[in-house]
């Protein structure tokens, strides 16, 4: 059988240290995306055929489903939002001229046609939020595909135009990659792993992902712990505004996603907080207010898919012929690291580099003097006769030592014939980080440590040869 190691899927890196420059138009230091979820008659009922009454995100505390029966209360509570929580946020953004995103549930939107007709006049963005309000965690993945499919056919049939983006909510595994494989849509916003666009891989096809938010989002009013008054939640969203005005301030500008529900923020003593937070930011300014599918087809345009080999994907003969020679002479290195769990965060320089050095730091003494061995002398017998490793020629190379004079290359010669009699392998640093002068000196240093000593130091070497000769490869 093919041998199949464990891969890890999750990407906990991401774009690291060195996120792009979104290049927000108008050089805004804050893009940001408000959503308007629009649930309201696509949630649990029997009415809808469900076989209990909903039980999430509503103004009832600890609220459970009622089985076989009709929640008046709780219905009325949604209700709320579709007939007057609605229409406040609308005459707010509107009388504020302030795009929005609606998540419409689609059974939710053909319910509420005069609300439609509302978000299509102000210029909305109407994305889907799945056929119905519902949990998909134990939906079976062809009952999934088919909801998806049905969703955009009903949003189109209410709408008038397709959902060119997507957010399911109450998700299972399976829906980023059930929505991706539709082809359908702009953007799939089913994940929160980020401050800005970035993109997923289905079977050869890239997936715009624009990340949402569960944080700056209205839901704690209704979730423990939460948001108790307006005001708590209006200072929340300044707090994470001025956090994000300052990132963007300094070179790196962000995305501040806010989710809203009618029922909830649209209560005039939540919607207090809002209005609290969208005076701030007109009075602070350097912000781009844009509908969702805005943001995807900027970034879409300014930061286009970029391919690149990622060692955590490719089959293990590959692996090792890409990287066997990263550790001098001693391919076996990567082929045990191609056996580890390897995932998004080992395809870079640093990450390959943890994982093929635990496998020279977890090898047997014998193994690692082995390693050391294999390295050749700094301008020794291999070097004049021009046999070193590509690697090695241009590792001497940048610190002069292919241009010795013949006092220097006498002293060499010695230095190391005298280093490897004492310790039983070859002196051994990383010459991309010093010039002629500081390795003699290191030369002249090292020689009178004690063998544990300079084997802990050499390996410690070979390491920082590896980052540097992985650095050349990988990002």
């Amino acid at each position: 059988m093919p041998n199949t190691p464990l891969r890890y899927p999750r990407d906990m890196l991401g774009y690291g240290p060195t996120p792009p420059d979104p290049q927000w138009p108008g050089a805004a230091r804050v893009a940001v995306q408000i959503v308007l979820n629009y649930e309201e008659g696509g949630e649990n009922s029997l009415l809808h055929g469900d076989a209990a009454s909903e039980a999430f995100l509503s103004d009832i505390a600890g609220a459970q489903p009622w089985s076989g029966q009709r929640h008046w209360n709780m219905e009325s509570l949604y209700d709320y939002g579709a007939r007057a929580g609605f229409w406040r946020l609308h005459d707010l953004f509107t009388s504020r001229a302030i795009p929005l995103t609606i998540y419409g549930v689609a059974t939710a939107l053909a319910r509420s046609p005069v609300q439609v007709a509302a978000m299509k006049d102000a210029g909305w963005e109407i994305a889907s939020h799945g056929l119905k309000w519902v949990e998909h965690r134990d939906m079976p993945e062809a009952q999934e595909r088919a909801a998806i499919a049905e969703a955009i056919r009903l949003h189109q049939e209410v709408v008038g135009t397709p959902p060119k983006g997507w957010y399911t909510g109450r998700s299972s595994l399976n829906t980023v990659r059930l929505a991706a494989e539709t082809g359908q849509f702009s953007y799939i916003s089913d994940t929160y792993d980020d401050d800005l666009p970035h993109y997923m891989n289905f079977d050869g096809r890239d997936q715009l992902i624009i990340p949402y938010t569960l944080e700056a989002n209205d839901m704690r009013f209704a979730t423990a712990p939460g948001y108790i008054t307006g005001q708590q939640f209006g200072q929340y969203l300044c707090d994470a505004y001025d956090v994000l005005w300052a990132e963007g301030a300094r070179g790196a500008p962000k995305m501040m996603s806010i989710g809203l529900h009618c029922r909830l923020i649209g209560r005039p003593g939540k919607i207090a907080g809002l209005i609290k937070f969208l005076d701030h930011v007109a009075a602070k300014g350097d912000a781009w207010f844009a509908r969702r599918i805005e943001i995807a087809e900027h970034w879409s345009k300014i930061h286009p898919p970029h391919h690149r080999v990622r060692p955590s994907q490719i089959d293990e003969a590959t692996f090792v012929a890409s990287y066997g020679a990263i550790f001098e002479h001693s391919a076996w290195i990567a082929a045990r690291a191609w056996q580890l769990e390897l995932g998004p965060a080992h395809d870079s320089a640093v990450g390959l580099h943890n994982a093929l050095c635990r496998m020279f730091r977890s090898a047997s003494r014998a193994e690692r003097v082995g390693v050391l061995a294999a390295h050749p002398d700094l301008a020794g017998k291999l070097a004049a006769a021009k046999r070193l490793t590509a690697d090695s020629t241009a590792e001497q190379a940048s610190a002069g030592l292919d241009a010795l004079t013949d006092p220097e290359r006498r002293m060499f010669t010695h230095m190391n014939t005298a280093y490897t009699v004492k310790h039983g392998f070859p002196f051994i640093i990383a010459v991309r980080d010093h010039d002629k002068a500081s390795i003699l000196a290191a030369f002249e240093r090292r020689i009178a440590n004690d063998t544990e000593t300079e084997f802990a130091e050499a390996c410690t070497q070979v390491e920082r040869i590896a980052l540097h000769r992985l650095t050349s490869l990988l990002p």
